[in-house]
């Protein structure tokens, strides 16, 4: 097989597993709360990225971390997976999946303004109009279509899922800066988070005094921890480092919400609402529509 066409695959493979998640995330949660599920993901998550380092024979490249390589896991495991996943799962216990995920897409807007923050680039008129219809994406959905009022029953949780895209976006821009080999910096990110999971788990929620998660839970989470925080991850560094160009597969991304709402509206039973739809249109138009002026 071609190089191109094994980057496709992969990438589709990737953008495939990421449209169930939001699924998976409701049905989970409906056994587990969210610090629960995000304890056992993220040890899912870590035995998986081991198991996929061990395979690939990367291992050994764990011997050659530097002291400031496991500082740098150690900040890159508290954005992702901990800090991000945390308030990702708390916003969908507290919304309708078809809110959070579409509002979790708005990572890419923020990746645009954190640049130009910190890294001082410039941000053209086009650039900035594109950001306005994406936020404008935003409010149709956190109002439910009700331009002149929240329509939502829990803010809180739009908050949360905003929040959850400005993490993502400044773990995207600090992991950038990080040479390291993809997949062991993956596995020390994972188990960094898992540590950083495991000790709020055990100091603020006591494990030991609840009961045992059913097997619905546990499974929810492995698939969770396996195809959303794990091997999916490979896959879609695999395609990149495969593909002509990073952008003949990167804008693939998108698909995967539109395929999500379609799985929320049919496997998770939640009708969705117009409002959804058109806020994502919205918000991918914004992201979208720069790179096509430019091309």
């Amino acid at each position: 097989m071609h190089d191109q066409r094994k980057a496709y695959t992969y990438a589709l493979l990737a953008v495939l597993a990421w449209s169930t998640v939001a699924t998976a995330f409701k049905i989970t949660l409906r056994y587990l709360s969210f610090i629960e599920l995000l304890f056992y993901a993220s040890l899912f998550s870590a035995l998986v990225l081991a198991a996929v380092t061990l395979a690939t024979g990367r291992l050994y490249d764990l011997r050659r971390c530097t002291r400031r390589d496991l500082l740098s896991s150690a900040l890159l495991g508290f954005l992702n997976p901990f800090a991000y996943y945390l308030i990702l799962f708390k916003a969908y216990s507290c919304l309708p999946a078809q809110i959070v995920q579409p509002l979790n897409y708005t990572w890419a807007v923020v990746i645009v303004i954190l640049s130009v923050v910190f890294l001082k680039q410039r941000i053209t008129p086009a650039r900035a109009a594109a950001i306005m219809i994406s936020y404008a994406g935003v409010w149709v959905i956190a109002t439910g279509g009700r331009m002149d009022q929240l329509g939502t029953t829990d803010p809180l949780g739009v908050v949360l899922a905003l929040t959850s895209s400005v993490i993502w976006a400044s773990y995207w821009l600090a992991n950038t800066r990080d040479r390291r080999d993809p997949t062991v910096k993956l596995l020390l990110n994972s188990v960094f988070g898992f540590l950083y999971v495991a000790l709020v788990t055990f100091v603020f929620f006591n494990p030991f005094h609840r009961p045992w998660p059913g097997l619905p839970g546990i499974i929810g989470a492995a698939y969770i921890g396996i195809f959303e925080m794990g091997v999916t991850f490979i896959l879609w560094l695999w395609a990149l480092k495969l593909s002509r160009t990073t952008a003949e597969v990167s804008n693939l991304i998108f698909l995967s919400p539109f395929v999500s709402l379609v799985l929320i509206n049919y496997v998770l039973g939640e009708r969705v609402q117009r409002s959804s739809v058109i806020g994502l249109i919205l918000i991918v138009a914004g992201i979208l529509l720069p790179q096509i002026k430019k091309k």
